[in-house]
């Protein structure tokens, strides 16, 4: 049964100047919580920063004290970011501050977002979409926060080493702005490819794509997710390639063996004349 959080969705007609006034209501919620949550966080913003460069504290807490002293570089010390404007500080703070607030509203906007499309849905329908939309955003913020607890600084130390191994590299030297839109990249990456099983689940469930067919062009998958895994790490070497690129595979064939248990489940039910 639907939850009781989604009440009296009724299937009338609407026309487009309709709809469109319905978004811009469904709207209002989730920018005045960006806008309140953006000053809560800005007050908070030196925090923020901190955080923001933790991993690269641990990376640095891993690799060999050697390459650390070559690179310059010291765990005690969060001064890690080197601004190339008088400004640059300044628009971090906003920055790391609007970041924050787009994490924390998110499901808000996508609870409203659903509220809006729903009443186009049919029952079945809105049953589906309830239990995929929270499992895809759960694993969203899961992928988020393996990378930075974890995925980032063993993947920064690894740049660290290799930078600090090389006989034409200087000291270390980061911009804010660079720095900041690498991190938010890579943290998007990281929780983009943990959707990765729930997309595959959706794609098989809505019947887009089947089981079969899926099966049928794992080899394209594999050559796709390289490509992506080539987009997404910074640097050519194989090594970090395939870092990439193993996990992204490994959570598309978790994904078709969650499908087939979701099918199979399906199917029983379907069996017992439950829908």
């Amino acid at each position: 049964m639907l939850p009781k959080l989604l009440p009296n969705l009724v299937d009338l007609p609407m026309g487009l100047g309709d709809h469109l006034h319905e978004l811009r209501r469904r709207l209002v919620l989730p920018v005045a919580c960006i806008v309140v949550a953006f000053f809560v966080a800005f007050a908070f913003h030196a925090e923020l920063k901190l955080l923001l460069v933790r991993p690269l504290r641990q990376a640095i807490a891993l690799i060999d004290p050697a390459a650390a002293m070559k690179l310059g570089l010291s765990v005690d010390s969060s001064r890690l970011l080197t601004p190339l404007t008088l400004q640059e500080s300044t628009l971090l703070s906003a920055q790391v501050s609007f970041d924050a607030a787009i994490a924390l509203t998110i499901p808000v906007l996508l609870f409203q977002l659903w509220m809006f499309v729903a009443t186009g849905l049919k029952a079945a329908e809105r049953r589906l979409a309830f239990l995929f939309v929270p499992f895809g955003v759960i694993l969203f913020y899961t992928g988020a926060l393996v990378g930075y607890f974890w995925g980032l600084p063993y993947f920064f130390a690894w740049l660290m080493e290799w930078q600090a191994a090389d006989p034409v590299a200087s000291t270390f030297f980061l911009g804010m702005d660079l720095y900041h839109k690498f991190f938010l990249n890579m943290t998007l990456c990281f929780g983009l490819i943990m959707d990765i099983p729930w997309a595959v689940m959706v794609l098989v469930r809505v019947g887009f794509v089947s089981i079969a067919q899926f099966s049928r062009l794992r080899r394209y998958v594999a050559i796709i997710n390289l490509m992506l895994a080539a987009v997404i790490t910074p640097t050519t070497d194989f090594f970090s390639l395939m870092v990439m690129f193993i996990p992204m595979q490994l959570l598309f064939e978790g994904g078709l063996l969650a499908s087939r248990l979701m099918m199979w489940m399906k199917a029983r039910r379907e069996a017992r004349g439950v829908r």
